[in-house]
């Protein structure tokens, strides 16, 4: 066969493998995932550089065409695949994990994602982040991420419960039991601390903002302490005057401590 008529089997091989996987939606779903980039990495400059510099794309790319293998019952050529795209990406996603449209991955390095798995819509993860599973049974034993959740860097979700839509998982926490849904989460183990009542619209990778609870208390306990030696000084003194102006202070500067922690949800405190 001569170069031209080689040239002309390429290009119709090409617009038929184009169309086919316009019909069955797959243009569609790439456009999206390229679009997405650039929706939430202002770093993204042209499509080039998105298709070809994104690993977290890359990684979202072999996973759809590996899960498709993964439930046509090729199992080793799945898992294989899988392999080749972590040896590539430093990104792992088993094959059998189920992960919805829009799904950003940003950075990525170090990302595991577990056999059972669940991902919904517009989801966002960065670098470090593990959805692991706690049992050792071939039953569901991994997270359920529902649609709009940001899951900071290096947050570990453990174990075969819900992370409710729209909500925020703070970086480095570590995710043991359920979240409900507009939740902000931080911790180890994590705790809920904020609730939203009407979430934002569109995806909002805000995640930083979030109180320092701890900080607080441990500022109001060391305050405690120099007010504490200051009565046991106006003890020993006998001003019993000072005492009753430290201890009205106190009781004032108690009440709004418990006012702040108050205002905030803190769900799993004192649980086992």
């Amino acid at each position: 066969m001569k170069k031209p008529a080689k040239l002309g089997a390429l290009v119709a091989v090409g617009i038929g493998g184009y169309a086919f996987l316009k019909k069955k939606g797959v243009v569609e779903v790439m456009k999206e995932d390229i679009n997405v980039v650039f929706e939430r990495d202002p770093a993204a400059r042209s499509v080039p550089e998105v298709i070809f510099c994104y690993p977290g794309l890359h990684a979202i790319w072999f996973h759809r065409i590996s899960h498709f293998l993964w439930e046509k019952n090729f199992k080793f050529a799945a898992r294989f695949l899988s392999h080749i795209a972590r040896f590539l990406t430093g990104i792992e996603i088993h094959p059998g994990a189920k992960i919805g449209r829009r799904f950003f991955i940003d950075h990525g390095m170090g990302v595991v994602i577990g056999e059972t798995a669940e991902i919904g819509n517009d989801v966002s993860i960065y670098q470090g982040v593990t959805l692991g599973g706690t049992s050792l049974k071939k039953v569901k034993r991994h997270p359920t991420v529902e649609d709009n959740v940001v899951v900071g860097s290096g947050a570990k979700v453990l174990g075969a419960f819900r992370i409710g839509r729209n909500s925020k998982i703070g970086s480095g926490s570590v995710v043991i039991r359920e979240v409900p849904p507009n939740s902000t989460v931080v911790g180890v183990p994590a705790k809920v601390i904020k609730k939203e009542g009407q979430p934002k619209k569109g995806v909002d990778l805000e995640h930083t903002r979030i109180p320092d609870i701890e900080g607080k208390v441990i500022r109001y306990l060391l305050h405690r302490i120099e007010e504490l030696e200051k009565e046991i000084t106006a003890l020993k003194e006998g001003r019993t005057d000072l005492i009753d102006a430290e201890r009205k202070r106190e009781a004032e500067e108690l009440r709004r401590i418990e006012k702040y922690i108050k205002s905030y949800t803190l769900e799993g405190v004192g649980e086992e």
